[in-house]
């Protein structure tokens, strides 16, 4: 049984953090100046239809400046609020892997060297991650522990063509099973109130991380952002939302059936506020927090609680 805070009613990252590296560990997130296949043409010029044009990496420092220059912008943000800590380095924007293996190298290795970095963290499609870009996160592994997000979003062959994501599921199989293989940490991302999707198929979706082999999850609520063609979608009114209360429903059940080693690394997500058009609710992160929290706390439930461990 991995172990648990006092906070947590499930397995989170600030659990495994504190479990693998002996300290609280925040993320820098940088932009390595990469783009991505389902937006370069190679696959697709459209991107996923609910990216953003910074490509998921809203929050990350500016490609125009150097490494060290990010480096240094990322440790003013958080230097009010984190005191004594250690860093991850975080790839975000676009695709991390979609470069000449002797690029990424550099980049990977200049991560490595920033002063109290502990892990880096890379952001990346599935269909990126050819034998030579494999052999070099093996290699950047002995000397960093590295971990591989990866956008699955859903299972759900249909919701995949839907947001144009561009791969099958055995693209994303194969990557979790060769990342297994030289031992860095896998998350996937999935994504919660994707069109037409009921909770049985993101019960689905999730289960079929889980059994692929994942160490951990992100589960991240869908924010419809300005200029994507998820907006058009929402505009026209061919779908709709998810409610506050029924997000809270859906990751409270979601997160209870999970296996207990499973890492929880996200339960929702932040939207980037100028660009949001819905849900309006999830401005407020800190209630969606803790009304999770409290959900756990008053149905005196846990993570696996549903498949009896």
């Amino acid at each position: 049984m991995p172990f648990l805070t006092s906070k947590h009613p499930f397995y989170s990252a600030n659990d495994y953090y504190r479990e693998t590296f002996g300290r609280k560990l925040v993320r820098l997130s940088f932009d390595g100046g990469f783009t991505c296949p389902n937006r370069d043409g190679t696959l697709s010029k459209e991107g996923c239809v609910f990216c953003s044009e910074a490509g998921s990496g809203d929050f990350a420092s500016s490609r125009v400046k150097s490494i060290e220059e990010q480096y240094a912008d990322q440790i003013e943000l958080i230097s009010d609020k984190w005191k004594d800590c250690g860093y991850i380095a975080y790839l975000q924007a676009y695709t991390n892997t979609y470069a000449p293996v002797e690029c990424l190298r550099k980049l990977y290795f200049s991560l490595a060297k920033l002063p109290n970095v502990y892990a880096i963290a890379i952001a990346t499609r599935p269909d990126c991650l050819e034998s030579d870009k494999i052999a070099l996160l093996s290699e950047l592994n002995k000397a960093i522990p590295v971990i591989v997000e990866l956008g699955l979003q859903t299972s759900d062959e249909k919701t995949a063509v839907l947001i144009n994501r561009c791969y099958t599921n055995e693209v994303y199989e194969k990557a979790v099973f060769d990342l297994k293989n030289i031992g860095v940490h896998v998350i996937t991302h999935l994504i919660v109130g994707l069109p037409f999707e009921s909770f049985d198929t993101m019960c689905q979706s999730l289960d079929y991380a889980v059994k692929c082999g994942t160490n951990g999850v992100k589960l991240q609520l869908l924010h419809v952002l300005k200029g994507t063609k998820l907006s058009k979608m929402y505009e026209e009114g061919i779908f709709e939302v998810l409610s506050f209360e029924e997000y809270i429903t859906i990751i409270t059940e979601l997160i209870k059936n999970l296996p207990p080693d499973i890492v929880v690394h996200r339960i929702t997500g932040d939207g980037n506020r100028d660009k949001l058009v819905a849900p309006l609710w999830s401005r407020d992160k800190r209630k969606v927090l803790n009304t999770v929290h409290k959900t756990f706390a008053m149905q005196g439930t846990y993570q696996g609680v549903n498949k009896g461990v």
